[in-house]
């Protein structure tokens, strides 16, 4: 019999984000996405990333609109002990809390440690994220992306290798430390599921970079060197972008088999028999001379019909599309990964469960949007809740609409 489906993972968790940016933000979308009811408190200036444009839709950057849906709004004073109230008795009742504060900054605010955090809330899950932790020669500073892409030597695997090392064109490791960050959430609550009991986490920029550099640190570490191959890769050949009469083709053989399967689409199959090129380790020893052998073969093909004939033959390889290409294939529409809700646009859900499918039903919320709504969930009294707007400790506002 074929279960019903629920409505999602999640349902019932309620997860409190009071960080910032990018990974926190990323982390508490991905648990929204899945069911949980996520409050996100904002300074009454709002997410850094509203700014982070052109372009702007209804006033906000499509940066903040990437990483903050399925989320209420609650715009808090912080530098108050009035808000700081607000905030830890919200703490007693969520299960979650994502922040990325400096611990200096809990400290100010009576809050020693994560420990002293887990005493006063036993089931709360606390995740921090930071830069570089609180220990070691760059416990507490600050990180940002491409500083720890350039620290942690993932800047320097990145390139052409004739020229500087290039940043990776998207926050990497912001983007991995805020997954890293959902995981690390959910192995939480399941441990807490057995013990009855929270605890704290930590996932830094740092830490995730150099989790990212596979094969090169498991290389360095084991006697090898890194080193920047461009768009080849370091241990397996043919791995590359090459140029076809048409346009350019990755082709990425991940066994002999394969590149046997390639020589022959390509009319000389004897290749794959020759003694420079027989083995992956043959290959890797020659891949200079392949690659001009590869890059003669491929210049009489069309890459578009390539790519389709290759990969039939279970041959992995793509043409290079731009993100706007990528974004209107029509295998991006069946996978549901550009999504349109009234002025919106945003990708899709990228985990898909069968029975509890993730689901955007919220839209990116405006700064303080759900504020009396959320203090009034969270049993604060219709007079707290007077007070504290006419204090100037909690702001309501209204969502921008077209």
């Amino acid at each position: 019999m074929k279960l019903p489906i629920n409505s999602s993972s999640l349902d019932g968790l309620v997860v409190l984000d009071i960080s910032r940016v990018l990974a926190g933000p990323l982390s508490a979308q991905i648990l929204g996405d899945h069911g949980a009811e996520v409050i996100k408190i904002e300074s009454f200036d709002g997410d850094d990333t509203r700014g982070y444009g052109p372009p702007f839709i209804e006033g906000d950057a499509p940066y903040y609109i990437g990483l903050n849906r399925n989320k209420k709004d609650l715009a808090l004073d912080l530098s108050t002990g009035r808000g700081r109230d607000v905030l830890f008795r919200l703490l007693e009742q969520v299960d979650v809390l994502i922040e990325n504060f400096k611990l200096s900054t809990w400290q100010k605010w009576g809050i020693e440690s994560p420990a002293a955090l887990a005493r006063k809330y036993p089931r709360l899950i606390h995740c921090r994220i930071s830069g570089f932790g609180e220990d070691g020669e760059f416990g507490s500073l600050p990180g940002y992306d491409a500083a720890v892409q350039a620290l942690s030597g993932l800047m320097s695997i990145n390139g052409d290798p004739t020229l500087d090392p290039v940043r990776i064109g998207i926050p990497l490791v912001d983007t991995t430390t805020g997954m890293n960050a959902a995981m690390g959430v959910l192995l939480a609550l399941y441990e807490r599921e057995k013990s009855g009991r929270g605890q704290s986490l930590e996932v830094t920029l740092f830490d995730t970079a150099l989790g990212l550099l596979h094969p090169h640190t498991t290389n360095v570490l084991n006697g090898g060197q890194s080193a920047r191959t461009g768009n080849g890769h370091p241990n397996i050949v043919p791995y590359d972008l090459y140029p076809t009469k048409t346009e350019k083709l990755f082709v990425a053989i991940g066994n002999d088999r394969q590149f046997a399967l390639l020589c022959k689409e390509l009319g000389k199959p004897e290749l794959a028999q020759s003694p420079l090129y027989r083995t992956n380790r043959d290959r890797v020893a020659n891949r200079d001379s392949l690659r001009r052998e590869l890059v003669a073969l491929l210049s009489h093909f069309d890459g578009k019909t390539l790519f389709t004939r290759l990969m039939d033959l279970g041959v992995p390889c793509a043409p290079m599309l731009t993100v706007e290409q990528a974004l209107v294939l029509d295998h991006t529409a069946t996978r549901q990964m550009a999504l349109q809700s009234g002025p919106y646009r945003f990708t899709g859900v990228p985990i898909k469960l069968e029975r509890t499918p993730g689901a955007v039903r919220l839209l990116p919320p405006a700064i303080g949007e759900h504020s009396q709504e959320l203090m009034q969930r969270f049993g604060f009294t219709s007079t707290e809740i007077a007070s504290a707007l006419e204090a100037g400790i909690v702001q309501q506002r209204t969502a921008i609409t077209s």
